[in-house]
């Protein structure tokens, strides 16, 4: 059994991991959090005394870390003991955090796709560019990698992967659709790191077409869906980590990704966007500064985690799947909605947060146990979906399904 975590982040996501870490301490061991800003670390840890979160007495510390040194954060492992790592950091430090687990043996997890500051959209499939080329080198160490293991990307490919063995004999296309429904009440904001989450929509589109790929512009393809729950939601389809490995992982000839976007949201978007703002790359004011757009954007936007308190509404993720099931046509959506204030009230994070910061600790608790301790580099979809289904159960992302049967809660105990 692998024990002691070491969580890399301190922002919203990260404060959802420690604190699902602390309930489940009996199984995960001592607990540590590092981040470049230590203070975070410790709001962190405040916040899980102050709702008495540690299920057992444990330890419970912070650190001060620059997670993109190497060597520091192989140190850093070491001498907390950790044998699981959960990097919730910037998706800039995934391959440094990677090299430090390979280098110290330890298991390594992460939520989002590895990025270079000064590249956005590369080549398709987005996981080819940094992360495939070491699986040898985990293998070799015997070092477990689980990549991609929030929601989106994570339980919606654990969903993929339920469907494939469960529900089809042939699947001819998957649809994941990501709708939050909730209010933040803020002029204008984005649920996690704005520098990521507008990376993410000012390059290409890229979906998974024919068994080929298709790309796009951002808010080019439009489409609404009537999802359990939240109803009917304005969505387009966006470029996103999981079509990049079901893609290849599954014998689907159509992966696409939807997320809902209101109006308002558009318009400021592409008013941003349209005069340079969202920009990467750096430019020079009249008084000789050099700048890069979107970090001064981003500096000038609510920090996500401050949105929680007020946060209303429902989220509502899910897999919409067709294919032939006994020679015959079939659709099932396999999904989850979870809460913003209901998260705010456990865990001290909106519904965002919550969503992608629960199924890490899930797959923690499956390393620890050993059930995916396969100490190679894996995505989820080549992993057991039912055990990790079933955590998710009793940690407060339950799984339902809809189909010709009806609208209904799946058991996987």
């Amino acid at each position: 059994m692998k024990k002691n975590v070491l969580i890399i982040g301190a922002g919203g996501v990260a404060q959802v991991v420690a604190h699902k870490c602390a309930q489940h301490n009996d199984v995960l061991g001592d607990i540590h959090i590092a981040s470049r800003t230590a203070v975070k670390c410790q709001q962190i840890i405040d916040s899980i005394h102050e709702k008495n979160a540690l299920k057992n007495p444990g330890v419970l510390e912070g650190h001060g870390l620059d997670a993109t040194d190497i060597d520091a954060t192989a140190a850093l492992i070491e001498k907390t003991g950790s044998q699981i790592v959960i990097n919730v950091g910037s998706p800039f430090v995934n391959m440094s955090v990677m090299s430090a687990c390979i280098k110290t043996g330890v298991a390594y997890l992460d939520t989002a796709i590895h990025e270079e500051q000064d590249k956005i959209c590369e080549t398709p499939p987005w996981y080819a560019n940094y992360e495939w080329k070491r699986r040898e080198e985990c293998e070799k160490a015997g070092v477990t990698a689980i990549l991609g293991i929030g929601f989106d990307p994570g339980v919606v490919n654990a969903y993929a992967k339920l469907a494939v063995e469960d529900y089809f004999d042939k699947i001819s296309s998957i649809d994941i659709i990501d709708i939050n429904a909730g209010s933040h009440g803020k002029y204008f904001a984005t649920n996690f790191d704005p520098e990521i989450n507008f990376r993410e929509f000012t390059g290409t589109v890229y979906s998974w077409q024919d068994s080929k790929w298709q790309s796009n512009k951002m808010f080019e393809i439009k489409k609404i869906w009537d999802m359990p729950v939240v109803g009917e939601s304005q969505t387009f389809m966006t470029g996103h980590d999981e079509v990049h490995s079901l893609s290849q992982n599954l014998d689907v000839p159509n992966v696409r990704f939807w997320m809902g976007f209101g109006d308002h949201y558009v318009n400021v978007f592409t008013v941003l966007n349209s005069i340079g703002l969202l920009s990467e790359q750096p430019v020079t004011t009249a008084e000789g500064q050099e700048v890069i757009p979107l970090k001064l954007v981003k500096a000038c936007l609510p920090d996500p985690s401050s949105l929680a308190p007020d946060y209303t509404g429902k989220t509502c993720i899910g897999d919409l799947v067709k294919g032939t099931k006994d020679g015959k046509e079939t659709e099932v959506l396999i999904y989850n909605v979870a809460d913003h204030k209901d998260a705010y009230n456990e865990v001290g994070s909106q519904g965002i947060s919550y969503t992608a910061g629960v199924p890490p600790v899930a797959a923690a608790m499956l390393i620890a146990t050993g059930e995916w301790d396969v100490k190679k580099m894996a995505n989820v979809e080549d992993l057991p979906a039912k055990p990790f289904l079933n955590l998710l159960n009793g940690m407060g992302l339950p799984t339902r399904i809809k189909d010709a049967n009806g609208d209904r809660a799946l058991d996987f105990s």
